[in-house]
């Protein structure tokens, strides 16, 4: 719980003018100088590293080696430990075999190529009856110009010409049929080939699209098989020191939970999911041959290069924080040490406390700690607890009085001034409150007196001579 110290309340309700009781006794009084006053805020913190992340098995498996142990200082980027898990590259293969097979292109036997034209053939007579008629026609000829009779063999010769041009004129009859019914039926089969080849096509466009999709989706699939089996090789994310197994819950919270922000950005998700991972497994638990589960904690990295404190602030003191603001540090576990510290952060997100207050949470830088010879102060671990002191306001040369001198009335700040022997009650406006004075921004001024004990108890025209 914050506290701040130094403020007297009013603990009785002051006389009114003229009450008949006794004269009291004579309240000692001090002067009203110039000094500087510093306003502290204490707060409980806890020690925290810059980073904290737990890696965790990505698939279920063995151990196959781990190259560290507890306490060990590794740095970025270095080996922790293998896992061997023939479920992950089973997995990958499935992957991989799945995407050869998306990626062959579906075929339709030729539909959509060139346009099916037909050519019906053109009767073919034998060539021993093109003879015969041709052998018939000269026979008749040379018979009908033996004929005596110049005008019989005349009209006899005329009838087998006429004879043979029928003859030739229906040959070519025939093929000018066969011609017409030809290009009637390649015309109806262009159309025909059109339609079937358009719809061909949309149909060639679906499956098209159908197997990117589906492309898209195998490839997804052995690129996250691949990221699995390339993570069975489990590397440190950042430099630091190594605990076997999961965080402990008060390095976790200190470490990671409040300090999550302060990760790079490429390191923020790693840290999210150590928040996450399951804590079954704690530190010694993990070996060489240890079967372990997917999600399992194998080992936690812990950066101590830099620490930091996260401090519950009380509601009644938070808006005097600023970042830069600094602090004075004591811990339970370096008795007689103090250690610098600065602000870098103050939260928005309330918690309440055990007795009903809120607090707010603030982040801190910690820095060096110096014992009171001046010897240099060991370094704290992430969870300890300690006590910050944020020095939240400062006034040099302020109108200052004894912390003791004031008395709050109501929604009113007094002291009790003397004038001519006697208390004179004045309505003052305070600045910084540190722990032995306060500092008056309005009321009194150097040089005066005020009553400095029993102020509550003072009543307006008493004699203080």
């Amino acid at each position: 719980m914050t506290s701040r110290r130094g403020v007297v309340p009013l603990l009785a309700v002051l006389l009114a003018a003229g009450c008949t009781s006794s004269e009291p006794q004579r309240a000692p009084v001090a002067v009203v100088t110039r000094t500087t006053v510093s306003e502290v805020v204490e707060a409980p913190a806890t020690v925290g590293a810059r980073a904290t992340a737990t890696l965790t098995a990505p698939a279920s498996g063995t151990v196959a080696r781990l190259y560290v142990q507890d306490g060990d200082t590794v740095k970025k980027g270095q080996i922790l430990a293998r896992i061997s898990s023939p479920q992950a590259r089973q997995q990958l293969s499935a992957a991989r075999k799945a995407d050869r097979q998306a990626a062959r292109p579906v075929s339709f036997g030729g539909a959509g190529g060139a346009p099916v034209s037909v050519r019906l053939p053109r009767p073919r007579l034998p060539s021993s009856l093109d003879a015969h008629v041709a052998r018939s026609f000269a026979q008749a000829r040379k018979a009908a110009r033996s004929i005596g009779d110049h005008a019989a063999r005349a009209r006899l010769l005329a009838a087998i010409d006429a004879a043979d041009k029928r003859q030739r004129a229906q040959r070519r009859a025939l093929g000018e049929v066969l011609d017409g019914l030809t290009r009637s039926l390649d015309q109806t089969l262009s159309q025909v080939s059109g339609q079937v080849s358009a719809g061909m096509s949309g149909l060639s466009a679906s499956m098209a699209s159908l197997r990117a999709a589906s492309r898209s989706q195998s490839r997804a699939a052995v690129h996250a098989a691949e990221q699995t089996v390339d993570a069975l090789v489990v590397r440190a994310p950042f430099g630091g020191v190594v605990t076997l197994g999961g965080a402990s819950p008060a390095a976790g919270a200190a470490g990671l939970g409040a300090l999550v922000s302060q990760l790079p950005a490429g390191l923020a998700s790693q840290a999210g999911a150590a928040a996450a991972a399951p804590a079954g497994r704690s530190g010694g638990t993990i070996a060489t041959g240890v079967p372990v589960a997917a999600g399992d904690p194998i080992v936690t990295v812990t950066d101590v290069s830099v620490l930091t404190l996260s401090a519950d602030v009380d509601e009644t003191d938070v808006l005097l924080v600023r970042r830069g603001t600094s602090a004075e540090v004591e811990f339970d576990a370096v008795t007689g040490a103090t250690y610098t510290g600065s602000v870098t952060g103050v939260g928005v997100t309330p918690k309440e406390g055990a007795t009903g207050g809120v607090s707010y949470p603030v982040r801190l830088r910690l820095g060096r700690g110096a014992y009171d010879d001046g010897s240099a102060a060991p370094a704290p671990k992430p969870g300890m607890s300690a006590v910050v002191r944020l020095a939240v306001r400062r006034s040099e040369n302020a109108t200052a009085v004894p912390a003791s001198a004031i008395v709050t009335s109501g929604r009113e700040t007094i002291v009790w001034a003397v004038r001519g022997g006697r208390a004179e009650r004045r309505v003052v406006r305070l600045g910084a409150q540190g722990d032995a004075v306060v500092e008056i921004l309005s009321g009194v001024s150097p040089g005066e007196r005020v009553v400095v004990k029993g102020a509550d108890a003072v009543r307006p025209g008493q004699s203080l001579s």
